[in-house]
């Protein structure tokens, strides 16, 4: 509840916030709701939530190692996806595979079958 006070003193009118009769400290707070700024596509999300689920257990099997040692290296979906042609695509990964001792063709086919059709989250989606 607010309460406006004008006071001779002050030339500006002020106002204070009084907790309602009956509210004390021992409820819950009520949570002020949020604002968003940008929208993201939540079915997109999703996507690429399970993309990169798929990919970190892809590369644990590639490297034969546990995901916290799997080599850095960084598979930009949305770079990817600014490349010209799969060709490119397949070759930029290919390189940030370089030093896996496992075929990796089957993995850069089958990636480069689930980004097909995505769409970059760099840039939010408009409804």
């Amino acid at each position: 509840m607010a309460a406006i006070s004008t006071t001779e003193s002050s030339p500006q009118p002020r106002v204070y916030f009084q907790t309602p009769p009956g509210n004390d400290d021992t409820e819950i707070p009520v949570r002020k709701q949020g604002r968003v700024t940008v929208k993201y596509d939540r079915k997109e999300l999703r996507k690429r939530l399970h993309l990169e689920e798929w990919i970190i257990d892809r590369l644990t099997e590639l490297y034969d190692c546990e995901e916290e040692a799997i080599p850095e290296l960084e598979i930009d979906v949305d770079e990817l996806l600014d490349l010209p042609s799969e060709n490119d695509r397949a070759a930029r990964v290919k390189d940030l595979l370089v030093d896996c001792y496992k075929p990796t063709d089957d993995f850069v086919k089958e990636l480069l079958d689930r980004i097909r059709g995505m769409q970059k989250l760099s840039t939010p989606q408009k409804k």
